[in-house]
């Protein structure tokens, strides 16, 4: 894909991205943002295609130390297409891989956006088991969703019905059993702290004590 004219990337992509179907071509969006320059990305986003423009995402966010590179990410995480979304947490994780410094600094950040779901992009981003293998990891990512389960518990009632806010407690739902489980001794300290008299973060705590990884532990 590297020697690919930028031009051709959208048809390349287009062919093998399994859509229409019940599964994009993910191991292609992750090729696609190790290997796509800015000529690329800007064609893909140009293209405008969902999956075009999730492969732009993903190599936007795995890029995201360069402040232009960022400002679109950031941007691409409040998408209104769950898939370019969900490229922008994949190409944050790989950043994680590469530079897990780096990434851990820009979801402590964008876990302050005033919109859901950049906090959620950055939630997504850090509760990935694979980047969670240190005692220090594990703490950002216990802090991320506390932070984000604080964005929700601050808005009124009838803010919590926008759906983008209901995005943010969707991954809230399962993201605390990811973060518990990297360092259960204070994962599960920090997760019975949760205000179950809140019927939203009631909810979320609900939807983690039916994972797996969370019951065993509590």
């Amino acid at each position: 894909m590297s020697g690919l004219d930028p031009a051709a990337w959208s048809a390349y992509l287009a062919r093998r991205s399994g859509l229409p179907g019940p599964r994009a071509n993910l191991a292609l969006v992750l090729a696609a943002a190790r290997t796509a320059g800015p000529d690329a990305i800007r064609s893909l986003l140009d293209d405008g295609g969902e999956y075009q423009v999730m492969c732009a995402a993903a190599a936007a966010a795995r890029r995201a130390g360069d402040p232009s590179f960022e400002a679109e990410a950031r941007a691409l995480a409040a998408d209104q297409r769950w898939r370019v979304r969900e490229g922008v947490a994949m190409g944050l994780q790989l950043w994680g891989d590469d530079d897990p410094a780096a990434m851990i600094e820009k979801v402590r950040a964008w876990a302050d956006d005033p919109d859901p779901l950049v906090v959620r992009a950055a939630l997504a981003a850090i509760c990935e088991p694979r980047l969670l293998r240190t005692r220090d990891a594990a703490a950002v990512a216990l802090e991320i969703c506390d932070r984000a389960t604080d964005h929700v518990a601050a808005l009124p009632a009838a803010e919590r019905r926008r759906p983008e806010v209901r995005t943010l407690r969707q991954a809230l739902g399962y993201c605390w059993s990811v973060a518990v489980a990297a360092d259960p001794p204070s994962g599960v300290e920090a997760f019975t702290r949760i205000d179950t008299g809140d019927p939203d973060l009631a909810w979320i705590a609900n939807e983690n004590r039916k994972k797996k990884r969370l019951s065993s532990l509590l």
